[in-house]
């Protein structure tokens, strides 16, 4: 079985991605799904998140309000690692038994998991191929604005809040640039799924 890690900032085009590497074949899975499903009530992580957090990042259907959560994070680096050290590990847990079952079901297939924060937290070892997605920084801002209803100076600060796209890429064996749109983007996807198929094979 193939492990590839699939990763980029904020707005760059991962889910898009991610989608198509799984329309040819892929198995794909999206961290940040992973991420949610971990912190539903009842999960372990719920509890320790409303702990330590308290009752206010708790939303009137009971589930976490992500929003609050965020706001309390977003601008506090010791809070937010805090949250990380709660849900990281069971992201990484819920990933391992994913991707067990498929091993055991086709050891042949390719696993693509996408992860935003991957370069950053290590994780990224964990995978045989890694591919970051990205894109000229003007499309980058353009899109997060339009996607999130943000000013400008507030997607500039979600971009700046993350390692830059130059760095990321130097932990790439493989990139995918989605500048010029959907259809290119999907040319560099094809080409990249026939290479992959051939390492694998």
């Amino acid at each position: 079985m193939l492990k590839v890690g699939l990763t980029g900032g904020i707005a760059t085009g991962k889910s898009f991605v991610l989608g198509v590497l799984g329309e040819l074949g892929c198995e794909a899975l999206d961290a940040d799904q992973t991420a949610r499903e971990v912190v539903e009530p009842g999960q372990p992580a719920f509890d320790e998140i409303v702990a330590h957090f308290g009752q206010q990042i708790v939303g009137e259907d009971g589930k976490l309000n992500r929003a609050k959560l965020g706001a309390v994070v977003f601008n506090n680096a010791a809070e937010r690692e805090k949250l990380n050290s709660i849900v990281h590990p069971r992201v990484f847990e819920a990933q391992a038994h994913w991707m067990a079952q498929i091993e055991l079901h086709n050891p042949q297939a390719i696993v693509v998991i996408d992860a935003a924060l991957m370069i950053e937290t290590g994780s990224y070892r964990r995978f045989d191929k890694v591919v970051v997605v990205h894109c000229e920084l003007e499309i980058q801002l353009q899109r997060l604005m339009e996607r999130n209803q943000l000013t400008k100076e507030e997607a500039m600060a979600r971009i700046s809040s993350q390692m830059p796209s130059a760095e990321k890429l130097k932990f790439a064996d493989f990139a995918i640039n989605t500048s010029l749109g959907f259809d290119d983007t999907r040319r560099q996807i094809e080409s990249l799924y026939e290479q992959l198929r051939k390492i694998q094979s």
